[in-house]
């Protein structure tokens, strides 16, 4: 169906899913291209062909986005535990954001929902999904 081999794409990339609409979703992606020197984090909005191809692996809804999804081996990282995995791998002060978890994650999601449920009203919405430019393209899957 694909062109290209969807195990064989989250085995070998740390991916992170994307709402390329939502305009809090890509602040989040400038955050990464900003601090993610080592280029180990790849980029993909779930409206992208891979992005779908990625959602129906995992059976995630392929029209509906309430979470931002890490893929790390071949496994989805989700809502907080997504967040605190992605942002503690930055280095430098950020591996600091791990303390988190102290805060049980029952609290954590919760939080990350009302964010997550509310962000179009809060931050804004694209008609459009943004391209990457030329100088950020190897960010991007």
């Amino acid at each position: 169906m694909y062109s290209f081999n969807v195990p064989q794409l989250i085995k070998n990339n740390k991916i992170i899913l994307f709402d390329g609409q939502c305009r809090l979703c890509s602040a989040w992606c400038n955050f990464i291209i900003k601090h993610d020197s080592k280029l180990q984090f790849k980029l993909c909005s779930v409206q992208s062909l891979k992005g779908q191809a990625i959602l129906e692996h995992f059976s995630y809804p392929t029209d509906s986005f309430k979470t931002m999804i890490y893929v790390a081996n071949s496994q989805c990282i989700t809502q907080s535990d997504g967040v605190i995995n992605v942002v503690s791998q930055l280095g430098g002060p950020w591996r600091f954001v791990k303390i988190l978890r102290i805060i049980p994650k029952g609290v954590r999601d919760w939080a990350y929902d009302r964010i997550a449920f509310n962000r179009y009203r809060l931050f804004g919405q694209y008609n459009y999904c943004v391209l990457p430019s030329d100088e950020y393209d190897q960010h991007y899957l």
